[in-house]
């Protein structure tokens, strides 16, 4: 009875669209997929780069980094009980402030959710080589592709079981390098145990920190990801919002613990402030310090692995479904809304996502900035859509909603929003002008787009009628025949 989905008081029917993708993921599943998606190990890639910006308090731009992330999955956690569907912040801004809003929300996220699974499949690629050489990055890029496409193409269920097992793996390894790395620092290898990785008076500032975490953050993107299968879990519409605030609790402390431990094993901290990682080797430099080179190996392959696969895999599903929900809304080809008929998959989204992505890999990876390049616009996209995030949580329930539950819907968002807002100003300066750009071009696209008579809209239907009426600019709009969530004393606590 594993694919019969359970009561859904909130099915999407009430929203005028009909239930096609399978519902059956569990919240260890969501929970599961949202860590895979951040990768356990995800500062093992992006190490040298956050040290040095951060004048080497790597742990302290974690600690601010997950913070952030925390008042944002909170935010998410309000919209996807509000509206249990796929999409991501596309639907939530769209419904909860405007569907022109959420067009240019969905946009700015492209840039995080398209560019991703590129910029996954190009480290992995570039790690496999530095290890078998003999192997072209653009091989291992095409092999990496072909092999995620497969798996999310036999279904949801077949991507949920190879999370389970790459997340076991990718954790044996952090348990090995912490405990080897916590041992050898006990024995006098590194600098010691101290503070510094937390705080240094040399060379802190907000500034600075702020820098740094605007690339940390990348290691926290992912989270999100889990708001896209909606229309896929089995459980309440709470699972969702659940499952988020856990994956970022598990794996920010992960990151944490592991970024503290490399921190005290560099060797000469001063050298990595001032030269940087150009290589991208400061964190398997700190495992051959620990315990030599087999250890420095194994942390180079597992991050190959578990960038290339593991994360490009779970990032290639969340592509899909966004697609799907855009297209199912007339705002992408409707061609990218067609499901397959058995495996239950947005098949199309999913194939394009793949050709993309290997597009992207093969493009950049014949430019020396290619990975600083994709990264930087995935972490742009991704933060600025979390700030329109925040506004539509305050418009749908306080404004909207009249709610009175001040810390969940105004709050919460106000200081999540603060802390992003104080991110993307320090942010990397190229990533800005190109987020802008990209900005301006899904504006002119939406023009086109409503001078065509394609206005985005969304569908919803009364409460126990089966008359559709849309949703244009959302304020405004007749609180009758918005779809709402009430919240009772019971769900408050």
């Amino acid at each position: 009875m594993a694919d019969t989905p359970l009561p859904q008081p909130d099915g999407i029917e009430s929203y005028g669209y009909r239930q096609e993708l399978r519902r059956s993921l569990t919240f260890t599943d969501l929970l599961v997929y949202g860590l895979v998606f951040m990768v356990p190990i995800a500062p093992f890639g992006i190490f040298g780069g956050v040290f040095q910006g951060s004048g080497g308090m790597v742990a302290l731009a974690y600690v601010l980094g997950m913070v952030a992330m925390m008042f944002t999955a909170l935010s998410y956690a309000q919209m996807s009980r509000a509206f249990p569907m796929a999409g991501s912040v596309y639907t939530y801004a769209g419904r909860g402030i405007a569907a022109p809003v959420g067009f240019l929300s969905g946009w700015m996220i492209l840039l995080d959710y398209v560019l991703v699974p590129g910029l996954l499949y190009l480290i992995a690629g570039v790690a496999m080589n530095s290890l078998v050489p003999s192997v072209p990055v653009w091989l291992w890029l095409i092999g990496f592709v072909l092999l995620n496409t497969a798996v999310n193409y036999l279904g949801i269920e077949t991507t949920s079981k190879v999370n389970k097992a790459m997340l076991i793996g990718e954790l044996v390894v952090l348990a090995l390098f912490v405990v080897v790395g916590v041992i050898a620092l006990a024995a006098g290898k590194g600098r010691g145990f101290d503070l510094t990785p937390l705080y240094n008076a040399h060379t802190f500032s907000w500034s600075l920190v702020f820098g740094a975490v605007s690339v940390a953050v990348l290691s926290f993107l992912g989270f999100d990801g889990i708001s896209t299968l909606s229309e896929e879990n089995r459980d309440s519409t709470k699972a969702i919002g659940r499952s988020m605030v856990a994956a970022l609790l598990l794996a920010g402390t992960l990151f944490i613990v592991q970024t503290w431990v490399a921190s005290l094993l560099v060797s000469d901290p001063d050298a990595l402030i001032r030269d940087g990682d150009p290589n991208g080797t400061a964190f398997y430099d700190a495992a051959r310090t620990a315990a030599g080179g087999w250890l420095a190996t194994l942390t180079a392959a597992s991050t190959a692995v578990a960038w290339g696969f593991a994360n490009s895999l779970v990032a290639q599903a969340a592509t899909s479904r966004l697609l799907y929900a855009m297209a199912r809304d007339r705002q992408l080809p409707a061609f990218l809304a067609r499901i397959h008929p058995t495996r239950r998959v947005p098949v199309n989204a999913t194939l394009l996502t793949a050709g993309i992505s290997l597009v992207l890999g093969l493009y950049t990876a014949s430019r020396k900035d290619g990975i600083t390049l994709l990264s930087t616009l995935v972490n742009f996209g991704a933060l600025t859509t979390f700030l329109v995030l925040h506004v539509a949580v305050v418009v749908h329930y306080l404004v909207r909603q009249r709610s009175r539950d001040y810390w969940r819907h105004l709050i919460a968002p106000a200081i999540g929003f603060g802390i992003l807002g104080y991110v993307v100003v320090n942010a990397n300066i190229a990533a800005q002008r190109l987020g802008f750009v990209w900005l301006l071009i899904g504006a002119v696209v939406l023009t086109g787009l409503m001078a065509t008579g394609r206005r985005p809209r969304l569908a919803v239907t009364e409460a126990g009628t089966a008359n559709a009426t849309e949703i244009e600019t959302g304020i405004g709009t007749d609180t009758d025949t918005v779809p709402t969530v009430e919240t009772t004393p019971e769900e408050s606590k």
